[in-house]
């Protein structure tokens, strides 16, 4: 297999800024443990296609609720991939685990944003059945798989981003 990208974290003070500017109720001190348990998204085994992104924070979401998840988490990939984002298959199938923009799409140049490329992924407990969804901090939760794509022949963009969702178009 071809070796096309790179997880790194985020700085710890953009960590801290982002994990208190989403979660109002932690400290700094929480922010600050929070960042020193950080792990870099793997695959669990040979054959897997998902590298697993984890929970920074405890959680429960009951039917309906959702939670936007700073990651803590930016990647370095080459310029003709994306990450997509999912939430972790057995998730889904359990509890309707469900991404609240479907798919998460990382573009290669997000990289490079004023925000670090710091990857937030927000879920929403979709269950039809009243299950709750419970995780624990350091717990799998989404997982994101690289993708090739290409550009049509006649594509003249020269757009460079600068931020996250919504910055591009513009």
């Amino acid at each position: 297999m071809e070796r096309i990208a790179k997880f790194e974290t985020v700085t710890r003070t953009r960590f801290i800024q982002d994990y208190m500017d989403t979660f109002q109720d932690m400290t700094e001190a929480d922010a600050k443990n929070a960042y020193s348990a950080l792990s870099l998204p793997v695959r669990a085994t040979t054959g897997s296609a998902g590298y697993d992104f984890r929970a920074t924070r405890d959680f429960t979401l009951a039917p309906g609720e959702s939670i936007k998840i700073p990651t803590g988490i930016r990647v370095r990939m080459r310029e003709d991939y994306c990450l997509l984002i999912f939430p972790r298959s057995g998730l889904g199938f359990k509890y309707r685990l469900q991404m609240n923009n479907t798919v998460g799409i990382i573009d290669s140049d997000y990289y490079n944003s004023d925000n670090e490329g710091h990857i937030f992924i927000k879920i929403t407990n979709d269950s039809k059945d009243g299950k709750l969804v419970s995780l624990k901090a350091g717990e799998a939760f989404a997982q994101g798989i690289f993708m090739c794509f290409g550009i049509t022949e006649d594509d003249d963009v020269s757009c460079l981003r600068n931020g996250g969702l919504g910055s591009t178009g513009k």
